[in-house]
């Protein structure tokens, strides 16, 4: 993958099913619906995907017209909010939303890295703020916290994946293997979620790097080879493997042929 160029949005997971993988949906059990405000095309589809993975309904918008008319139309639960549009900003995109549903969470998502900038924009109102280039966990992660913060969201109490005597808990966000605690870091549990979100379906190291890292992250694609030989290490060693290499194609897990 290029340092400077975006991955391709069709090499990117398919939609989760529409059980909420990502553990949060409206109190009444509904997917929680998010709006994403961007004039990038490829970036609002990456987006889209990513946030559709996690169960929940998306709709974009690529000028300020366009955010304030899906807003009326989908009344979401929050929206992602580029600040640069081209017809208007963000900040008058936000206020005109804010008419109808003044406690909407807002994160911004932009360009801008100065100080004054990330000033203007909390000042004005917006809840969280993220710049460009970013990772697409850590634009989950804070929707997470202000969807959960302003009571749209409640945690689904099926939060454990399984698969064979592997377990993974996205709530307390604890690993056990056939009963024995696994410690990962923050970026082993996000390939590992992944990889059980998707259990005995190859997956390539393009849609790894999507997923799991930045969405122009600038790396080698060996880097997915390293975390995959961490994950052996913690997750199959000693132990019959889950983990498998797809020469040409990717890697797959999936249960041991021998689960206790």
């Amino acid at each position: 993958m290029a340092p400077d160029t975006p991955p391709d949005p069709r090499s990117a997971p398919a939609r989760a099913p529409a059980t909420g993988a990502g553990g949060l949906r409206r109190a009444d059990g509904s997917p929680l619906r998010v709006l994403v405000v961007d004039d990038e095309a490829s970036l609002a589809d990456l987006l889209s995907m990513a946030l559709r993975y996690e169960g929940w309904e998306v709709r974009s918008a690529e000028s300020g017209v366009a955010a304030v008319r899906a807003a009326r139309d989908f009344r979401p639960d929050a929206v992602v909010l580029d600040i640069m549009l081209p017809d208007f900003d963000g900040l008058e995109v936000m206020q005109r939303i804010r008419y109808d549903t003044p406690d909407l969470p807002v994160l911004f998502l932009t360009a801008k890295d100065a100080v004054e900038d990330r000033i203007a924009g909390l000042t004005a109102g917006g809840d969280d703020y993220v710049t460009k280039p970013f990772s697409l966990e850590e634009v989950v992660a804070r929707l997470r916290g202000l969807l959960r913060r302003s009571g749209a969201a409640s945690a689904r109490p099926d939060s454990l994946l399984a698969v064979g005597d592997l377990t993974l808990d996205e709530d307390s966000r604890e690993v056990h293997r056939g009963g024995e605690a696994i410690h990962l870091t923050a970026t082993e549990f996000e390939l590992l979620r992944y990889l059980m979100r998707n259990p005995r379906r190859v997956l390539s190291k393009a849609q790894i790097l999507d997923r799991v890292w930045s969405y122009d992250f600038g790396g080698q694609a060996n880097v997915v080879e390293l975390y995959i030989s961490y994950l052996r290490r913690k997750v199959d060693a000693g132990r019959e493997p889950m983990i498998h290499t797809m020469r040409g194609a990717g890697y797959v897990l999936k249960p041991a042929k021998t689960t206790p």
